[in-house]
């Protein structure tokens, strides 16, 4: 007799890379999650990334890019980001596992003694493992997209990609499926498309056991029916599974594209999943509408990485998204904090002059602080709306207790553990409502230790500009830092007119600051961009957009 509710069968699709890094295996995760939500399955996602970190949140920008941040606190790829914006999903501390933290896993196993004394090795102890973390996933939704951190030939990946190998015989074929992601570099010298690359990048994935079933092959323009016939030869794939992975205009038109190409079509024919047609005209919407806009607007980010814009991934996606709720494109102009402030406030007016609002992002550490804090006074002297998040919201805070309240000397105990007037201060304990205890730490605390992360609820005051941007009173939001408002110096500064506009429901953890003399001022001490999404933009970003095109309004 079969059981009343029988688990479904989860299929499993394995993401791999080869040839260079950087080639968007996330994004390509993220947009078949899309198209196969579109179709009506459930869908979930997972990165297995190789490095030895237990996870990237003690790791620099510079090197890793952005650290996204779950509901449940879990400091994970930036990936993670793609699938969330991509898709409905809502991830958490499962959904992303590092080399790291395997091995922590198994070694704490190993001196607990529950391999019996056994000789701990890479096979099978490693990638048992590894295929348990993958397994956690069975039987919540109809597909689970698996992507492999770095590049076929990577010393360091070789037990993931040996555990994906294992797992197609503990699952069976029809429920499991390798896409590899490749390069078909244009060589514009020659005039000619090279599928070699490609060659190689499978011939090192079929030399240790894995034989991909699609190839999504990233290039410059459409491949032509002959190079896909040469690809699908000499890989040993099929001709309808050499897929043209070509760069689009803007990044939510892959899901349309992979479409085009007969993505899904194939990979449901594959796992043997039967589906209704998908429903793309959502997406179809979004992309006219970001072609599209009817005008636009310069926005300013301050910060120190801006190098790498990989480090404000999320916060870039999430000014496109309140972009397109104003039909508007956002013109991003990232401005060095350390350029401000080796020019000086003068130097400052000039930077961000035609720019009609003015970013500053979280970050940690002192360098940068100056140029931001000069950013934030011309913000406020000139109206220009600002918005400050997580350590812009903190620097708000200074930048008015030293030039409207008086304390010249406020600070951060971050940047200055001796200031006299420590608005922002290293907290050492809180109420955690996930938990529902008082959480503590200190000094001594592991460094991702001392950080709050995660979601946590926010209570707004009415008539302000949080409130009327939400239209709500109650809210949670995904957090990430270790320093907080100092409530010794919360009625000095509001009698001097900073409007303490969100807090924690115990009304003990300052959430939003603003100004109410100003078209549009806010800090708040949560990631917003974490939780916005191109169809559902959030209220932040939306009506920080919609102050700047008011203020370009104006200045005419």
């Amino acid at each position: 007799m079969k059981p009343a509710n029988p688990t479904p069968q989860t299929k499993f699709i394995f993401i791999t890379g080869g040839v260079l890094s950087s080639l968007g295996k996330g994004l390509a995760a993220a947009a078949i999650g899309a198209l196969l939500e579109s179709r009506g399955l459930t869908i979930t996602f997972q990165k297995l990334d190789p490095y030895i970190n237990v996870d990237p949140g003690t790791m620099n920008p510079f090197q890793h890019g952005e650290v996204y941040v779950t509901d449940d606190g879990a400091e994970t790829d930036l990936d993670l980001g793609h699938y969330e914006r991509y898709t409905s999903v809502s991830l958490s501390q499962k959904n992303n596992y590092t080399s790291g933290r395997i091995y922590y896993s198994v070694i704490n196993k190993e001196r607990r003694g529950e391999y019996l004394g056994g000789t701990v090795q890479v096979i099978p102890h490693v990638t048992d493992e590894i295929k348990a973390a993958v397994r956690q996933l069975e039987g919540e939704v109809d597909v689970a997209i698996i992507e492999i951190g770095g590049t076929i030939g990577d010393i360091e990946s070789l037990p993931f990609l040996e555990a994906i190998r294992q797992l197609r015989g503990d699952l069976g074929r029809e429920n499991t499926l390798y896409i590899h992601v490749t390069l078909v570099p244009y060589i514009k010298t020659a005039g000619e498309v090279k599928t070699k690359p490609t060659q190689h990048s499978v011939k090192e994935l079929r030399a240790i056991g894995i034989q991909p079933d699609i190839l999504l092959c990233r290039t410059e323009t459409t491949l032509s029916d002959e190079l896909k016939a040469k690809i699908s030869l000499f890989c040993n794939v099929d001709r309808d599974a050499v897929i043209t992975a070509r760069d689009v205009e803007n990044i939510y038109e892959v899901p349309l594209w992979f479409h085009e190409e007969g993505l899904d079509n194939k990979i449901l024919k594959l796992l043997n999943v039967w589906t209704g047609s998908p429903r793309l005209e959502p997406w179809q919407e979004l992309v006219a509408r970001i072609k599209n806009p009817s005008r636009e607007v310069p926005i300013a980010i301050i910060g120190k990485y801006v190098e790498l814009k990989e480090s404000y991934k999320s916060l870039h996606e999430a000014l496109v998204h309140g972009g397109v709720a104003n039909d508007a494109r956002v013109v991003l102009r990232y401005v060095s904090a350390e350029d401000i402030e080796a020019q000086g406030f003068e130097g400052a007016a000039e930077l961000l002059a035609g720019c009609h609002g003015i970013l500053v992002p979280g970050g940690f550490g002192g360098r940068g602080v100056a140029g931001k804090i000069m950013a934030i006074t011309h913000a406020r002297q000139e109206k220009v709306p600002f918005f400050g998040i997580c350590l812009g919201m903190q620097l708000a805070t200074i930048e008015f207790a030293r030039n409207i309240a008086g304390l010249t000397d406020a600070n951060s105990t971050e940047f200055n553990p001796g200031t006299p007037h420590p608005v922002i201060y290293f907290i050492k304990e809180w109420y955690d409502y996930r938990t529902s205890r008082v959480q503590v730490r200190d000094e001594s605390t592991d460094l991702g230790g001392t950080l709050r992360l995660g979601s946590y609820p926010c209570r707004l005051l009415p008539d302000t500009f949080a409130r009327a941007a939400y239209g709500a009173e109650l809210i949670d939001e995904r957090h990430r830092h270790r320093y907080e408002f100092n409530n010794e110096y919360r009625r000095q500064l509001a009698d001097k007119g900073l409007v303490i506009s969100g807090t924690s429901p115990d009304d003990k953890l300052v959430e939003i600051v603003e100004l109410a003399d100003h078209p549009w001022f806010l800090g708040c001490q949560f990631h917003p961009e974490f939780k916005s999404r191109p169809m559902r933009p959030h209220p932040l970003f939306t009506a920080f957009i919609k102050a700047a095109l008011e203020h370009q309004k104006t200045e005419g």
